[in-house]
């Protein structure tokens, strides 16, 4: 298990990128350096805008963390019992976040800062960000192409069939701010 460098819990500003996606999809939150990867993956959860249907682990080097379960097929490291500033111990260090591991969506998880939490902010909250979250169970960044270039083509084969799948439209360029800060605040 990596070392904790710091003892006061500090503010990490992190950005977050899922791996592979062009134009970049992308957000950046500040979180406190003493949150459990658990707790992480709920906030990673809201930020990008999955439903937490599937798997999830942590990559910290060569180690994995997850929620333990003789029912996996695999074995993780209890992200209980390791803080972000164990998995992440300062400035420019990263780790893996990969959700859904048939899809295997994996975001890079970067420490852009170091700060001082600031007096009367709760934390988290995401800064920024840009673009939607990819629709759930479309078959990682290889099947989000193709689903994106099925709505975006009438003459594509499957437009209509993909479009009705998602509810009648889906804009890969919206992100809503307002609306994932209000998620994060929902968070215990």
């Amino acid at each position: 298990m990596p070392k904790r460098i710091n003892k006061k819990p500090v503010v990490y500003q992190l950005k977050v990128t899922l791996k592979n996606s062009k134009p970049p999809i992308w957000r950046r939150i500040q979180v406190a350096s003493d949150t459990s990867l658990e707790k992480l993956h709920w906030i990673l959860q809201s930020v990008m805008g999955w439903t937490n249907s599937h798997l999830h682990q942590f990559k910290v080097g060569r180690e994995y963390y997850g929620e333990p379960s003789p029912d996996y097929d695999f074995d993780v490291e209890d992200e209980r019992k390791i803080t972000l500033a164990e998995a992440a111990p300062g400035l420019k260090k990263k780790f893996i976040y990969e959700y859904d591991l048939g899809d295997g969506w994996e975001h890079e998880v970067l420490v852009e800062k170091v700060l001082e939490p600031e007096p009367g902010v709760r934390y988290p909250f995401c800064a920024d960000g840009l673009r939607a979250c990819p629709p759930e169970d479309c078959g990682g960044i290889w099947g989000y192409e193709e689903f994106l270039e099925a709505i975006r083509d009438p003459k594509h084969p499957e437009h209509d069939e993909m479009l009705e799948w998602i509810g009648g439209k889906f804009d890969s360029e919206q992100f809503h701010l307002e609306y994932v800060n209000q998620e994060l605040k929902r968070l215990k």
